[in-house]
């Protein structure tokens, strides 16, 4: 008998309920059985109950632990930082994986991109330690760091505090190198300003080297401070993040698999989503050891609101995630492949997939996931 799973689904906001909607049939269709628990996040809901997040969202994912989410508008000027920022921390989601592939069919100046974006997701400048300047909390902590050190701060200087652990980058790298592992990728590249901040980036580096050697790396450290690495299992790098920004856009087939501290992956993912088309194809998860979130990485779009005009790829892929994730390999692998089936035809795709936006064949949201549901099922237009 057929195993069924139940998933909390967050349909959000602006264009959420549509994408979600989309996403939700395509996933059925694989034949996998899922009952979806539905829960509401974002601006919409904290007009109606004074917060974006409920608790019974949380509640929800903790008890299923699994959800697949819609894009949420976070309210402006309400005081709470981030719906997705407020989730990954209350249910300790502290693996954030942005994988960016190329499919035929999405316009790109780039060919077989194939990268895997695994980004720190409870620590570093999004941990939230923020002090507004000319506060007497800013300016309490700016004299306590002049008593530690000998550089000055500006008296109107806003402050953010950036904590790195060994406890989080040892969590990171391992689970980079764990996933490298299970979907047979072949090589970790650990991304870091260890040149310039030391005691931060440096810990986050040094522990990734760690890990690595604890993976069956080994780690060469040279006389003139150099330090190289050899063999393997899965293979292992460092780049310093600028330089690794250019090699992205310069040979981004030498690399598989990106680790990073919480900022740099965010900024990272964004470009390799760039590579590959955009992030109306850039799927996302953030998964910690209880319980894992499955979204689109691009935003809730309100303008575009009740129009039945955005693509849905994004959130069927982030589907994908979900299905590979609870093992459900055949079924994430017919979806992904009518996924692009659908898009290299270019006949049932939303205006942003055609070769010119204007292009009056293109479909809308529902039309492209009717597509790629006859795909799935192996029925000919």
């Amino acid at each position: 008998m057929a195993r069924k799973y139940r998933v909390t689904l967050i349909p959000g906001d602006g264009v959420g309920p549509e994408v979600s909607a989309v996403a939700c049939r395509c996933i059925e269709a694989t034949g996998v059985s899922i009952e979806w628990e539905v829960h509401n996040a974002g601006a919409e809901v904290a007009e109606r109950v004074g917060t974006p997040l409920p608790d019974d969202v949380v509640e929800s994912i903790r008890r299923n632990g699994l959800a697949l989410k819609g894009p949420v508008t976070t309210p402006v000027g309400k005081g709470f930082r981030s719906v997705n920022v407020a989730l990954r921390h209350a249910l300790d989601l502290f693996a954030c994986v942005r994988p960016c592939k190329s499919y035929r069919g999405v316009r790109s100046p780039y060919e077989g991109i194939d990268l895997v974006v695994v980004r720190e997701n409870s620590e570093d400048l999004y941990a939230g330690i923020e002090f507004q300047h000319d506060t007497p909390e800013a300016r309490e902590i700016i004299a306590a760091i002049e008593r530690l050190q000998p550089k000055k701060i500006r008296r109107d200087s806003g402050i953010s505090i950036k904590p790195i652990s060994v406890s989080a980058s040892r969590r990171i790298v391992q689970y980079a190198f764990d996933y490298a592992r299970r979907y047979r990728r072949r090589k970790v590249t650990a991304v870091h300003k260890a040149n310039i901040m030391k005691h931060t980036d440096g810990l986050f580096l040094d522990t990734a080297r760690a890990v690595a050697e604890e993976n069956g790396v080994k780690v060469v450290r040279h006389p003139d401070g150099q330090v190289t690495y050899q063999g393997g299992e899965v293979e292992f790098d460092d780049r310093i993040v600028d330089n690794m920004a250019m090699q992205l856009v310069q040979k981004p087939e030498l690399y598989d698999v990106l680790v990073l501290p919480n900022l740099y992956g965010d900024i990272v993912s964004d470009l390799c989503a760039g590579l590959v088309g955009g992030l109306g194809v850039a799927p996302g998860a953030n998964i910690g050891e209880k319980a894992a979130v499955f979204e689109a990485t691009h935003g809730s779009a309100p303008k575009y609101k009740g129009l039945n005009k955005v693509n849905p790829t994004a959130v069927i892929l982030s589907g994908v995630l979900m299905l590979r994730h609870i093992g459900e390999t055949a079924a994430a692998d017919r979806l992904e492949n009518a996924v692009a089936a659908v898009i290299a035809e270019g006949k049932y795709v939303t205006y942003d997939l055609k070769a010119d936006r204007n292009d009056p064949s293109a479909v809308g949201t529902r039309e492209m996931g009717e597509a790629i549901i006859r795909a799935v099922l192996g029925v000919r237009c």
